[in-house]
């Protein structure tokens, strides 16, 4: 069951990165990789309540990787990690099968909450890079979270995630503010956008009222 498990983890790897050339190539190269097989054994010492070796574990990974991972966090099959360097994954963070995090990402806390402090994400999520998931909500089944959001709520699944905090702009493959096509970087912020809209409209104002006031005349004597 391992090896079947590893291979699945290494084909995924294949089919979402176009620049891995062979499993062999993945398994030896590819700090993802190694960070999560690193997790695999301190999340099972770790679930046996040998909490140092464990805590040992992730931080000698946090070295060897850059990525860090909490031993407690529960994560599925075929997580793919692309490039990884700065990923933070908190210890009740739960990640679902087939998702992908970018490089950067961090699933964290809020600092206010007790117990279950970090997120949960659903099957086949997508963060992008740099992007800040932050509470103990659920992302969704196929949600997408653009590069640099920070997410501070629930994300309903199938939807698309952006901004500063992070509002939806798709749902269900229906755009809620705008039908572009979104990806890490090819999306626009709803609240930028509209800020940029409004002062477009104070600035035709401005110029309409200097217009009115026109220039200053003498009354006839």
């Amino acid at each position: 069951m391992y090896l079947t498990r590893l291979s699945g983890l290494l084909a995924a790897y294949q089919r979402r990165d176009p620049a891995a050339r062979s499993k062999l190539e993945i398994f030896l190269l590819y700090p993802g990789v190694h960070a999560l097989l690193w997790h695999r054994a301190a999340h099972w010492l770790y679930l046996r309540r040998r909490y140092f070796l464990a805590r040992w574990i992730s931080q000698h990974a946090r070295k060897k990787t850059g990525i860090e991972i909490h031993p407690g966090a529960t994560i599925g099959q075929r997580l793919v990690i692309d490039h990884g360097c700065g990923i933070v994954i908190g210890e009740t963070a739960e990640i679902g099968d087939d998702c992908l995090l970018y490089q950067g990402v961090t699933l964290g806390g809020t600092g206010k909450d007790q117990g279950k402090r970090h997120p949960t994400l659903g099957n086949n999520v997508m963060v992008g890079s740099g992007a800040r998931v932050l509470g103990p909500f659920k992302v969704g089944d196929n949600a997408r979270i653009a590069a640099g959001a920070v997410v501070l709520r629930e994300v309903p699944p199938g939807s698309t995630a952006v901004g500063v905090p992070a509002r939806i702009v798709r749902l269900d493959g229906c755009p809620v503010y705008y039908a572009d096509d979104v990806d890490q970087i090819s999306v626009r912020d709803p609240v930028r956008e509209e800020l940029e809209r409004l002062g477009r409209q104070v600035e035709k104002l401005e110029r309409a009222l200097e217009g009115r006031k026109g220039p200053h005349r003498r009354r006839p004597a």
